[in-house]
């Protein structure tokens, strides 16, 4: 077969095979197939889509590609169960809800991804942390889930490596936002995981790859459709992405705010109600609790007797990090060299949210290429939400950068990415809809 005759196919809005498809994902998964070849069909799948069936195709040929794990054989004693996020600028939300839900008797082997285009990645976050290793071997990944709960990872060479190498290739060729590709590169990654029930958070917004409540309703049926094929039962709950969830975006930056969050001392009000909206969630998903406010208050209470944050410093020590690393983050964190505040003044009434993640991508907090080192210490901290009234003592953030110079130019893509006006906006919520299949 020919892969000249794949991408024609697709360029001419044809469907492929399963002789195709499958032979593309070997291509992947042995990397016999150049990364302009990929990058070619990506290209013509993204102006042309893809059906149904083909995108569960692409979904269950690249969850083959590797190892796909049982639990039923090991010795666990609740469900096995994991959220996405189609990703988001401050989506920090996994090192919440992974212990979080340890703490409520889940377990959670979380197979998490890079940065995406102008999205933060949760394996690049969790690589900030000294020491721990985001890419165990799977006994070790088996064994920090069996003992603590939750393991946070990122795709390991065994695990739908198809997906691994497609994922870092669209990343860099402006494909990313294709419905059906986002729905195998998520789904695959799941179903290698053996997963029992699945959440989704899909972000809808400006700094989402959804920027519409129609297209984020597309992607989450797509994904609950795909997933039902597999007999993986899921949840899709839409946030909102037109801000910078929480009060920080960047990698090392984040973890910090993770932290204030689980040890019950920072707890902004639009990440929290993402978080225990999806917390509660995957607990009426996992057949734990069958009413959202209960599932609700459960979560609220793991949070305040100190049970998620105990979670969370067990997994980081098991996968390598600092033992006190709760006690203790601001001692092991990387730090950036220069500290600006950025000052304006009036209401911040709207946001063009992927230019701040694009702002940091440009700090060296993101990557231009496929492998390009991170700064994990830049990003902005102390980010102002809409309807926040800035002045001298109320900054719109401050700015974490490697030199003045970095310092500045992250200045003026900030304050262009900012509206201010003397009236505050109305109140937008942040958990829009709620779908279940």
């Amino acid at each position: 077969m020919l892969f000249t005759d794949v991408i024609r196919k697709k360029r001419d809005g044809g469907d492929l095979s399963d002789d195709q498809i499958q032979f593309f994902v070997d291509g992947l998964a042995d990397e016999s197939l150049p990364a302009e070849r990929v990058s070619s069909l990506a290209m013509a799948i993204f102006l042309n889509s893809m059906s149904f069936d083909e995108a569960a195709k692409l979904t269950m040929a690249m969850a083959a590609s590797g190892t796909v794990l049982e639990w039923d054989s090991q010795n666990y004693h609740g469900p096995v169960v994991d959220k996405h996020s189609t990703g988001g600028v401050g989506d920090k939300v996994s090192f919440m809800l992974a212990p979080i839900l340890a703490a409520c008797g889940c377990h959670v082997p979380m197979i998490s991804g890079r940065g995406l285009g102008h999205t933060g990645g949760t394996t690049d976050k969790a690589e900030a942390i000294p020491g721990y290793n985001a890419t165990p071997d799977l006994e070790t990944f088996r064994k920090v889930v069996q003992d603590v709960g939750c393991a946070i990872i990122g795709q390991t060479p065994e695990l739908a490596p198809a997906d691994r190498r497609f994922y870092s290739i669209r990343d860099v060729t402006g494909t990313v936002e294709s419905v059906p590709l986002i729905t195998a590169s998520i789904l695959s990654k799941k179903i290698a995981a053996g997963l029992q029930g699945l959440v989704m958070d899909v972000k809808v917004g400006s700094g989402a790859f959804m920027d519409t409540i129609d297209k984020a309703r597309e992607l989450a049926n797509s994904i609950i459709g795909t997933a039902a094929r597999a007999g993986l039962k899921t949840h899709a709950v839409i946030t909102d992405m037109n801000e910078v969830l929480g009060t920080t975006a960047g990698n090392a930056l984040e973890i910090e705010e993770s932290v204030l969050y689980l040890r019950d001392e920072v707890r902004e009000s639009r990440l929290d109600k993402v978080v225990i909206a999806l917390c509660a969630e995957m607990l009426l998903v996992a057949g734990v609790e069958t009413d959202r406010d209960m599932a609700a208050k459960r979560c609220n209470e793991v949070i305040a007797n100190g049970q998620a944050a105990e979670k969370f410093a067990r997994m980081v020590e098991a996968l390598g990090g600092p033992a006190d690393f709760v006690d203790n983050h601001g001692a092991y964190l990387p730090k950036a060299s220069v500290i600006h505040p950025v000052h304006t003044s009036g209401i911040v009434c709207a946001v063009d949210t992927r230019a701040v993640g694009n702002a940091i991508i440009e700090l060296g907090g993101g990557r231009r290429q496929v492998g390009e080192a991170l700064d994990l210490a830049v990003g902005f901290s102390r980010v102002a939400s809409v309807g926040t009234e800035l002045d001298e003592n109320t900054p719109l953030a401050v700015i974490h950068a490697a030199s003045e110079d970095d310092a500045a130019n992250a200045e003026r893509n900030l304050l262009a990415a900012v509206s201010v006006a003397q009236d505050a906006p109305a109140d937008r919520p942040v958990v829009c809809e709620i779908l279940t299949g």
